[in-house]
């Protein structure tokens, strides 16, 4: 099936009395973290070298990852016309590094590698389709519901390399456990905080936290109970749990609880 374009998207139905500010500060960040997937490729590539097969793959997905960021960019810029995105993102870029030099995956193994991105698409995917759902405005709800999709595939794309790998590579329920955990405590690190910052003109240098809360506050906050249950779901079933059973719906409950409670404690304290 042929793949979507900015082409596709109803750009003449953008309301602009319909657009939330606290949800533009995101959608900016998000445009360059989806935008950087291009840098994501080489990494993976470097990682995966002789394996054609992924090399591919990552670089058809890249392109894709880079065309979210177009659209967010696109749509970030109807929203605010004076938004300067090369700007933003050269700060980005400045500040926040890949490693892109690495032959070895910083996971441990290919197969630790593929995880961390099936628990990355995961958070994606549910983050996206939060955000179509939290948003007044149609053509943010288009732009997120298509990205939304993608990453669904690509959680699918990855899962797929996982496996063939977990053949090989022969890594335990607990190596995978530890990745996936490894790798959603890293929800909150540098490259979100850092690109909340260089998206939204803080005049101030760079600094983690901060900026690591006030993403966090206003990502936290479009996410509901299904979107949670949803992403538990994928998560367990990327590390080899049972995505069904009381185990999901205890996770999705303390899950949904702690970041209820990291909402409500962010905004108490003014991030």
């Amino acid at each position: 099936m042929k793949h979507w374009t900015l082409d596709d998207i109803a750009w003449d139905r953008f309301e602009p009395a319909k657009v939330d500010p606290e949800l533009l500060c995101i959608v900016k960040a998000a445009s360059m973290v989806e935008q950087n997937g291009a840098d994501y490729a080489v990494y993976l590539n470097n990682v995966f070298a002789g394996d054609r097969e992924f090399q591919r793959a990552a670089d058809a997905w890249a392109l894709e990852e880079v065309q979210h960021g177009q659209a967010l960019k696109r749509w970030a810029q109807l929203a605010d016309p004076a938004w300067d995105f090369e700007a933003s993102f050269r700060r980005f870029t400045e500040t926040f590094k890949l490693p892109l030099d690495a032959t070895d995956s910083v996971r441990g193994s290919r197969c630790a590698e593929l995880i961390a991105r099936c628990i990355v698409e995961t958070g994606t995917s549910s983050y996206y389709t939060a955000l179509a759902e939290a948003s007044a405005e149609p053509v943010l709800q288009q732009v997120c519901r298509k990205i939304a999709a993608d990453e669904l595939r690509h959680y699918k794309l990855f899962y797929g390399h996982m496996e063939r790998y977990l053949g090989v590579e022969k890594l335990g329920f607990w190596g995978r456990l530890r990745t996936g955990l490894g790798r959603i405590l890293e929800s909150e690190d540098d490259e979100l905080a850092c690109a909340y910052w260089a998206a939204n003109g803080s005049r101030e240098a760079y600094v983690r936290k901060p900026n690591s809360r006030a993403y966090a506050r206003r990502a936290y906050s479009v996410y509901r109970p299904h979107h949670v249950e949803r992403g538990i779901a994928m998560a367990m079933k990327a590390v080899g749990l049972s995505p069904q059973g009381r185990l999901h719906g205890w996770l999705s409950r303390a899950v949904g609880w702690i970041m209820r409670a990291r909402v409500a404690s962010l905004a108490k304290a003014g991030a």
